[in-house]
């Protein structure tokens, strides 16, 4: 359990909230700026971009991958892909600016050393850090020295990818870190998902977890909350239609707002775990539970034998399960048929 900003994160807290926007702005500061006021609309704890150098994060000749190229319809290097979608320095200070005025909380995941750097002397709270990078050995030790909270997620991974990256972080005493399961495909079938795996990462490290969403719908986010998961992250845009790699594999603002409510609905719904009745719940125990009656005109005196007595409702009187507490006791005085019998009226 650790705190980002003055939220806690962790075991018994409501999931922390992350609206991806990610490169959805297309580039375009005012974009961005609208994805921040329809984050803020839709109730999330957190908004969150992508800082990158398109020089310091791919080469020139990377091919895109085959689900950009889906997306995006076209046939291009990365480079020129991702140069497009790049937001300066300048624009990423008058984000965080604009998100702090709008009292949301900015995140944003750097790809490179000078990006990260960038991010931390503008105060960033906490740092994400994409599956692409879960085996950047070199980024993570840069990172892990700003000790602050840093998020993982573990797309395309193995167990032991992930155990060398927390290893990797520990060893520089950071131990606020969270892991997010995560398919990396955009978007990423039902079939890929294996959200078990999300308690696997869990348990085996004993860690804050939580689910990075590529799946389309908000069905598979609310699933992961109603098993456990600390944090959610999930792509948004303003418009799937827009020209771009992550647009289709998107919410709306709509979405956005439906699956906030949808993940308070579950947190509100599972409760302490206790089981004991709920106070809600009182008029209909006695409306629905029953007591012990007379069956027939008993008189005073008589022994009570099981057919002199029913089991019905209203259950205001004494409680069915105390019937051998009546059998075999003598009356002390006359009891009419569908009374209620009580141990006051035995001897």
């Amino acid at each position: 359990m650790f705190k980002i900003g003055d939220k806690i994160i962790g075991n018994g807290n409501p999931a922390f909230i992350i609206a991806e926007a990610g490169v959805n702005h297309n580039g375009d500061i005012n974009l961005a700026k609208k994805l921040v006021d329809k984050a803020v609309l839709a109730g999330v704890d957190a908004i969150k971009f992508q800082t990158f150098k398109t020089e310091k994060l791919v080469t020139r000749y990377a091919e895109m991958a085959e689900y950009q190229k889906d997306n995006i319809g076209t046939m291009d290097s990365q480079f020129n892909m991702l140069k497009k979608l790049e937001l300066s320095y300048e624009n990423f200070i008058e984000l965080e600016a604009y998100c702090k005025y709008k009292e949301i909380m900015f995140l944003s995941t750097p790809f490179d050393f000078e990006s990260a750097d960038f991010l931390e002397a503008i105060g960033m709270k906490a740092f994400k850090i994409g599956s692409g990078d879960l085996t950047n050995i070199p980024l993570l030790e840069h990172i892990a020295k700003f000790n602050k909270p840093m998020i993982l997620s573990s797309g395309m991974s193995t167990l032991l990818e992930i155990k060398e990256a927390l290893d990797t972080i520990y060893c520089l005493g950071n131990k606020e870190v969270a892991v997010l399961h995560c398919t990396s495909n955009y978007p990423a079938s039902l079939q890929s998902v294996n959200l078990n795996a999300m308690n696997t990462i869990k348990d085996t490290f004993n860690i804050v977890s939580g689910y990075s969403d590529h799946t389309e719908g908000i069905t598979i986010s609310i699933a992961a909350v109603a098993m456990g998961a600390n944090i959610i992250e999930k792509h948004f845009t303003l418009d799937k239609n827009m020209e771009g790699p992550d647009h289709k594999a998107s919410l709306s603002p709509l979405e956005l707002k439906e699956i906030t409510v949808a993940i308070r609905s579950v947190e509100m719904a599972l409760g302490t775990g206790i089981k004991d009745y709920n106070s809600s719940e009182e008029d209909t125990m006695k409306a629905a539970r029953k007591s012990i009656v007379a069956s027939r005109y008993i008189k005073t005196g008589e022994s009570i034998n099981l057919l002199d007595l029913d089991f019905k409702r209203p259950g205001t009187g004494l409680s069915p399960k105390f019937y051998m507490d009546i059998v075999g006791k003598k009356t002390n005085r006359d009891i009419i048929p569908d009374e209620q019998i009580t141990l006051e009226m035995v001897d």
